[in-house]
């Protein structure tokens, strides 16, 4: 049985004191009086409900009078409705572009008492020394940070260049890591088909110190794949975007987790899963995956997550269960964390009201942390060392001339990787770009852009070209390091020399996203951390994400989060088409792909 880390006192050294406060032989630490709670073990609302706290754990639900003494802090409900804190099981908190720490205190007043996060992105950049920094980042606040330990680094091996490599020898140390309760999205699906020896390897080393292996199953069958899939081991899985996808997951026994972020908004079509079938909803999560620093300040965290899914249809009740107890269930971690039950840990959260869904008060380990959407509980700083913010590596210096696709004749037949606003898949298109004086450029009549990616970790050199289509852009160029997974250095473009200014941009700042136009700077978000992260607070990160959002809309497009979108283009494990630093990359079939077909079309234009 897995030992949780994360509560101020194991339940063997407490045991004592709870089963005393209990029976009203020693005096609770804490009193909650007059509480409506929604009790997520048995799906129903119980009135008239105290609860009694003490070694930061539930030792008495009931009546809890006779566990009142003197010194008791005593916090009167009022009739309020209290949930068991609520539980994020699949989180990338670099993508939120801030520090844990910021990220801790920007989600913790909206009711999040804990997250397991999956810090591959630091990882592919810094290796597990950039994981131990965000370990130690998280240790100082009172966010239950779990860790699964990146597990595709590279995300498909042979298809990018990386900062960093993990197999299963890493995967074996990590595992004796206090903080880590399991292994991260398995990315490398194929690999699993195929019985690959890497990463079975890390399979392996993850079941046999008895810990959780999450999934990332992004192909729409539902057949032998799935089943093979799940039968090595994999529990969960978010990458869901169909509801016949996620209800096959979950009458497979796997942990579908439903995906609302800032960008997939998948929601609205993976609830079907539960709205239009009578299932129980026990092997469904509701996850963010990634958010952006905005959102959580304007819409907030899993809160949120709960209103869109009420929104959708689900019960309120039910959507809580999805972000408590079955999220602990999925991470075996229930015996100590998801409801509001005798011996738990105290993680709990005040609700107004079922309609707003409006966090009032949030207990973690039974001391009040946080309090009508502000933080009360305060910690120290934490500074990420020097090497950390020194990340970008890429050899010889990019000028206009670096982005040159050359060609012969008078029009080629391009792949072209089509974006879907708001989703993370994408799709291959063929479209015909003329030829001028050798070169082959954008088309924005098309709406089809250059693309390049440079390697930006060995100085290796290598560059990857192609053509992005859907982001809408009519004149100027974006840059970023936050580019998944490898996160090498990202530009997209109508012309070469503001994707050289965007580019050297990013540089010089130590990564980030820009938008430039015309030889102007629009707007851009330093990241210092690894290229992906800032220690601002999360007002003035949305602040200067919100800039940048407008240096887009100034430049053409109007896509939702557009810099998370365009973040996805390298990311190799996602269908159908996607750029690399090595290259084009066919998805479908795990294969790099030219980026001219042989036969060209008739006309230019046609797709």
């Amino acid at each position: 049985m897995m030992i949780n880390k994360f509560c101020t006192s194991p339940l063997w050294e407490s045991s004592r004191t709870l089963a005393a406060v209990a029976q009203g032989f020693k005096p609770a630490e804490t009193v909650i009086v007059n509480a409506r709670l929604i009790n997520v073990c048995t799906g129903e609302i119980l009135p008239d409900t105290d609860v009694a706290i003490a070694c930061g754990r539930i030792a008495l639900v009931g009546d809890a009078r006779r566990c009142i003494g003197e010194n008791t802090v005593v916090l009167d409900a009022a009739g309020q409705y209290i949930a068991p804190g609520f539980l994020d099981g699949h989180i990338h908190v670099e993508s939120s572009m801030m520090s844990v720490g910021e990220y801790a205190k920007a989600v913790i007043p909206h009711g999040t008492v804990g997250i397991y996060m999956d810090p591959h992105e630091i990882c592919n950049v810094l290796g597990l020394d950039g994981v131990s920094c965000m370990i130690e980042d998280s240790k100082r606040t009172p966010l239950k940070a779990m860790v699964t330990t990146p597990s595709c680094v590279p995300a498909v091996p042979g298809f990018e260049d990386t900062g960093s490599f993990i197999g299963p020898e890493e995967i074996a140390e990590t595992m004796k890591w206090d903080s880590v309760v399991g292994l991260g999205e398995l990315m490398n699906f194929p690999g699993v088909l195929a019985s690959d020896d890497h990463t079975h390897g890390e399979i392996a080393e993850t079941l046999k110190a008895d810990k959780i292996i999450t999934g990332h199953y992004s192909m729409p069958e539902t057949g032998p794949g799935l089943n093979a899939y799940i039968a090595s081991g994999v529990r969960c899985c978010h990458e869901s975007t169909r509801a016949q996808d996620a209800l096959a997951k979950m009458r497979l026994g796997m942990y579908a987790m439903l995906r609302e972020g800032s960008a997939w908004r998948d929601l609205h079509e993976v609830a079907k899963s539960i709205t239009q079938h009578k299932i129980d909803a026990r092997f469904g999560v509701l996850i963010s995956d990634d958010t952006h620093p905005h959102t959580l300040l304007t819409q907030g965290h899993l809160d949120h997550i709960v209103r869109r899914a009420v929104e959708e249809g689900i019960d309120v009740v039910t959507a809580i269960q999805m972000v408590t107890i079955n999220c602990a269930q999925g991470f075996q971690m229930d015996h100590e964390l998801g409801s509001i039950a005798p011996g738990k840990c105290a993680d709990i959260v005040f609700i107004g009201s079922l309609d707003k869904l409006d966090v009032t008060k949030v207990l973690i380990n039974g001391a009040v942390v946080a309090e009508n959407g502000a933080m009360t509980a305060d910690f120290p700083s934490y500074r990420y060392p020097k090497w950390a913010t020194e990340s970008m590596h890429i050899k010889g210096a990019i000028t206009p001339e670096s982005f040159a696709i050359h060609s012969e004749g008078n029009r080629v037949t391009a792949r072209v990787i089509e974006v879907i606003p708001a989703r993370v898949g994408s799709y291959e298109r063929h479209i015909a770009l003329k030829v001028e004086n050798g070169l082959v450029g954008s088309d924005v009549g098309q709406d089809v852009l250059k693309t390049a990616v440079f390697e930006r970790h060995h100085e290796t050199g290598h560059v990857g070209f192609g053509f992005v289509k859907g982001f809408g852009i009519r004149c100027g160029a974006m840059a970023s390091t936050v580019a998944h997974d490898a996160h090498n250095l990202l530009v997209i473009g109508t012309n070469d020399e503001d994707m050289a200014l965007a580019a050297n941009t990013l540089i010089a700042c130590g990564g980030g996203m820009t938008a430039v136009q015309n030889g102007k700077v629009l707007g851009t978000v330093e990241l210092p951390i690894a290229g992906l992260m800032n220690d601002k607070p999360v007002e003035k990160m949305s602040e200067i994400v919100g800039a940048l959002g407008e240096a887009w809309e100034k430049i053409g497009c109007s896509m939702v989060s557009p810099f998370m979108t365009m973040a996805l283009i390298p990311l190799a494990c996602l269908p159908e088409l996607r750029l690399t630093d090595r290259g084009l990359v066919d998805c479908t079939k795990f294969q790099f792909a030219p980026l001219f077909l042989e036969e060209p079309d008739e006309e230019p234009g046609v797709e």
